[in-house]
């Protein structure tokens, strides 16, 4: 089953190959909010030249009432055939407005980061880490789907994790025909939390995947009569949902973090890389946890498992998940401030601007530190802390002139 196709053949030409009946044709807002229209097969050549339009103040991309309709133009490289509804093809969009692309929609912001990353002369690859929750409506709120999943310490519980395993193998099942390189699937550390592991790509390829994958999950749920959300903190008592981003640069088949790497796992290329995403971690943070729920994740006390897995410090490390930024091995980093509410765009966006301007400035990280800061961070009175509410987030962005000029003026005044 193809999950990308090349720019020469068209959604028409493919739409016969695979016997696509109908497209939804898809876009995300600045708040990560994914809109779309359902088009007819026979109606999509005219779409895909002009795109198809929507009004431009239904979602949040800071256009009022009175603007004209943007197109969203498909990026025929990221259509994705549903695999449970084979007729349906997906397919992230462009946004454009009178004519040109919109600034401040996130794809358009992440398109413009890759340009200047290509300009410099390398690829940016990520890969997701992507958390979510399983749970089923009470006459009291939301609980947790498997009444049975009650263990103090749950991570990897090899029962919870099987009596999943119908919702799950399906998934897992589905991204193996995607293409996507599905390698690992485990129960997290939250009772009715899993987490699904495919392999990385380029940014933009990455981005567009996890938004179909959240759409994936939460339709598949739905069908098993469950409700899964990638909201980072709905039990204060357990451990919330990160999004976790690996990042490395290349070019062509090398490894520009890898290549000369010293004994912490990284080149200088990527400590300075690293040191800029540091260097821009409070401005950061806004775009990584945009949620006031986000904060109760990233504030919150120790859970029932012992800990909450969620940095507090602008730090960074070896293998060592105390840190906002951990070395797992050689020739990449991980960003484990990012939160399940993230949108990707813009939260990948921002880590490749950070870097590279670490890049041109060549800003070193500092030496790296081997301790628990879960258990010492307070003996370090030099390590700086991340924001701890949105309010505080959103003003260090709003203050941070790289990050600002990234979103561009109409999308730094709708974001905030």
């Amino acid at each position: 089953m193809a999950s990308t196709l090349a720019h020469t053949e068209t959604l028409v030409e493919k739409a016969k190959e695979l016997g696509i009946k109908f497209f939804l044709v898809s876009y995300t807002d600045l708040l990560g909010g994914t809109r779309a229209k359902l088009v007819p097969a026979a109606k999509i050549a005219s779409v895909e030249k002009d795109g198809a339009f929507f009004s431009s103040f239904a979602s949040n991309l800071g256009l009022g009432p009175d603007a004209a309709e943007i197109a969203a133009i498909p990026d025929s490289s990221s259509l994705i055939q549903l695999p449970w509804e084979p007729t349906v093809g997906w397919v992230a969009s462009d946004v454009y407005f009178e004519g040109d692309p919109f600034p401040a929609a996130p794809r358009t912001i992440l398109n413009q980061a890759i340009a200047q990353c290509e300009q410099m002369g390398y690829t940016y690859k990520a890969g997701i880490e992507a958390e979510f929750f399983l749970l089923k409506k009470t006459e009291g709120g939301y609980a947790i789907a498997d009444e049975r999943d009650t263990a103090e310490r749950p991570c990897y519980d090899q029962i919870n994790l099987m009596r999943q395993f119908d919702l799950i193998s399906t998934i897992v099942g589905y991204m193996e025909d995607l293409g996507w390189e599905p390698y690992q699937c485990d129960h997290e550390d939250a009772n009715g939390q899993f987490e699904l592991n495919w392999g990385y790509a380029d940014a933009k390829t990455t981005c567009d995947r996890h938004v179909f994958f959240k759409y994936m999950v939460k339709t598949l749920a739905e069908k098993q009569g469950l409700i899964a959300t990638f909201m980072p903190k709905p039990f204060s008592h357990i451990t919330g949902s990160g999004g976790h981003v690996h990042n490395s640069l290349w070019q062509g088949t090398t490894n520009s973090f890898e290549e000369n790497a010293d004994e912490g796992g990284l080149s200088l290329l990527g400590y300075n890389f690293l040191g800029g995403v540091l260097t821009h971690a409070k401005a950061l943070t806004a775009l990584f946890a945009p949620t006031v729920n986000s904060y109760r994740r990233l504030g919150a006390s120790v859970t029932a498992s012992g800990s909450t897995w969620t940095p507090k410090y602008i730090s960074y490390g070896g293998n060592n998940r105390s840190h906002m930024l951990r070395i797992p091995e050689a020739g990449r980093f991980e960003c484990r401030l990012v939160d399940g509410s993230a949108n990707m765009y813009l939260a990948l966006a921002g880590i490749l601007t950070a870097g590279l301007d670490g890049l041109k400035k060549q800003i070193s990280p500092g030496a790296r530190l081997d301790e628990n800061l879960f258990a010492r961070g307070a003996e370090f009175p030099d390590l700086e802390t991340l924001p701890t509410s949105l309010f505080e987030a959103l003003g260090a962005l709003k203050q941070n002139d790289l990050l600002t000029g990234m979103l561009g003026e109409l999308g730094t005044k709708t974001f905030l």
